[in-house]
Parts: C-alpha cells; structure tokens; sequence
C-alpha cells in the first residue's frame, strides 16, 4: 500500500526514454501489434505518409495498420536515432513483404514529435525512392 501523497511522476520525456519508446514502436509495429503501437500515440496525433492522407487520431492508426498499409509482414533496422527535445529523427530500413506478395527493401526517415505526455503526438515518413 501506497503511504505518501506525492503524485505519480509523469512519463519520462529524457532522450533515453524516448529512444527507447522509438525503438518498442517499431518492435510493435514489425510484430503487427495495432493496439500497443497505437497506444504509443496521443488521441489527437497525426500520421503523414506519402500518398495517403494524413492519418488522424487513434481510429485513423488503426485503420492504417489494421488494413489500408499495403505491407504484410516485414522487419525494421534502425541505423540512427536523434532526438532534440521533444523532436525524434531516425534513419533505417525496412525489407518485408506486401500484401500482393512482391518483397520490398528501402530506406526510410521518420520525424517523431513528443508530446508533454510522452506520448508521439505527430509522425511523418519518408521514403527513399526515385520519384522525382
């Protein structure tokens, strides 16, 4: 039992901890977990990704990851990670499977915002690839 009054510490926002959150989002995300990785999100955030509209809200993540995402199976390699504040940067690959069956391997840059919950109040995902 719990016997002094001082409130819980709020979630940690220190560049270790969100590193860390970075890295279990994608954990969760290669794993197919919809509901962990979307609880890594405030209700209000916004998912940008080229060619879709933006992704609002919980019930917009869980429309992507549990369906519009053209991807099936795959795995995620980070290769950098920055964070300033409550701004995350990382570089990896991904290689993985679409649902077509065609395998894809690129890089990606994803921009990750904190919210003071500590939670990702904002994503937006870029691919390397020969569009323009």
């Amino acid at each position: 039992m719990r016997t002094d009054t001082t409130p819980p510490a709020a979630p940690s926002t220190t560049p270790a901890s969100t590193e860390d959150r970075v890295r279990h989002y994608y954990d969760l995300v290669d794993a197919g977990d919809v509901p962990g990785l979307v609880g890594l999100f405030t209700p209000d955030a916004v998912y940008h990704r080229p060619g879709y509209p933006p992704f609002d809200g919980h019930e917009g993540l869980t429309r992507f990851y549990g369906g519009t995402r053209v991807i099936r199976t795959g795995r995620h390699t980070l290769t950098t990670i920055v964070a300033d504040g409550s701004d995350i940067a990382v570089h990896g690959e991904f290689h993985g499977e679409l649902h077509d069956g065609t395998t894809v391997g690129l890089r990606f840059a994803d921009f990750f915002r904190v919210a003071d919950d500590g939670r990702f109040g904002r994503r937006d995902t870029f691919f390397f690839a020969p569009l323009v």
